[in-house]
């Protein structure tokens, strides 16, 4: 059987602070026969593209006490990826198979773990959705609006990092409910974006307003029903002084709290209380049985024109460390993708 070298990008070590590129190491491993070992019941791939997320940064650090364990240092890098099989020792899978689901940052993996492994029926959608639109972002934003927010027609909706993977699907779906939305992004190139491609009614520049409680007052008039919250911090601080009576909170994440070794606390939870706030964080594992229902509502919506999806590819495995590093300072325009091989 033959054998081929493989490129990879390495775990270096823990990390303080917001990851960088030298946190990260591109090199060649060992050579990597080009078979599933018989019995192993495991699919040799190789990889199309990989997904760069935010969550990826909690297993930069030493803490083990999460809902997905930290990365080993030395170690090959894993997040969601879509792969083509080589070769199969799984009775679910074939060669030719393409799948989507864990694998390495590397150009071949040996994948054991194939339970939540799912094969792509290609179409003429981007195979590189899979780890995005059609992936565990937009199965983020589709949980976190309909079964956490749980929207009514004519609701006022903010969402923050909204032009990111999952902002950007968040606004969108909230369009199609019928609902006023605004977005808040860091760059006035994304603010344009928001306004002019993806259809928010509304969208500011956080790095341009020096208060967010008199921004938010500036585009929620009577207050916000909904807070799609994807940055914590001094943003939800705001959010909920401008919250109406029984308003929604779904916490997907807390971006300006990752790299803080001593987070920022939450002065204005008292308004949970008086204005009947419902505040709830959550995971898209917790909501798998509804992943059919996700893929044909969302798959309709795309054939038909009714949202679009911004991806920012970057070419070749060796840019990993650069593309995973700019997710923290806002370089990205989109789903932040890496492109490993075309096929």
């Amino acid at each position: 059987m033959a054998e081929v070298e493989n490129k990879q990008i390495i775990f270096k070590g823990y990390i303080e602070g917001n990851p960088r590129e030298t946190d990260m190491e591109f090199k060649v491993g060992k050579k990597m026969k080009m078979e599933a070992p018989k019995g192993s019941g495991s699919l040799l791939v190789k990889n199309l593209y990989l997904s760069c997320d935010p969550y990826m940064r909690g297993r930069m650090r030493n803490f083990h006490g999460s809902y997905i364990p930290p990365f080993v240092p030395g170690s090959v890098i894993e997040g969601f990826g879509v792969s083509k099989v080589l070769d199969s020792d799984s009775p679910k899978f074939k060669p030719g198979d393409i799948i989507s689901g864990f694998t390495g940052w590397e150009e071949y993996s040996l994948i054991h773990k194939t339970d939540q492994l799912r094969k792509i029926v290609v179409d003429d959608i981007p195979l590189s959705y899979h780890v995005g639109l059609l992936g565990m972002p937009g199965f983020t934003a589709y949980v976190g609006f309909y079964e956490v927010c749980k929207p009514k027609k004519g609701d006022c909706v903010f969402v923050s990092a909204a032009s990111g993977a999952v902002g950007q699907l968040v606004g969108q779906l909230a369009k199609l409910h019928g609902c006023y939305v605004v977005g808040s992004a860091g760059t006035n190139q994304k603010v344009e974006l928001l306004k002019n491609k993806l259809g928010f009614d509304e969208a500011f520049n956080y790095k341009e307003e020096a208060d967010f409680d008199a921004a938010l007052k500036r585009y929620f008039t009577n207050g916000i029903d909904i807070y799609f919250d994807n940055v914590g911090g001094s943003m939800l601080d705001a959010v909920l002084l401008n919250m109406k009576n029984h308003g929604k909170i779904a916490v997907c994440g807390m971006v300006s709290q990752q790299s803080l070794s001593q987070p920022q606390g939450i002065h204005n939870l008292f308004n949970l209380v008086i204005k009947s706030i419902t505040m709830k964080g959550f995971l898209q594992s917790d909501y798998l049985h509804l992943f059919p229902n996700f893929l044909e509502d969302v798959v309709r919506f795309y054939k038909q024109g009714k949202i679009i999806y911004l991806e920012d590819v970057n070419e070749g495995l060796e840019s990993g460390p650069v593309a995973f590093a700019g997710l923290f300072s806002g370089r990205n325009v989109g789903k932040q993708v890496i492109s490993v091989a075309r096929d």
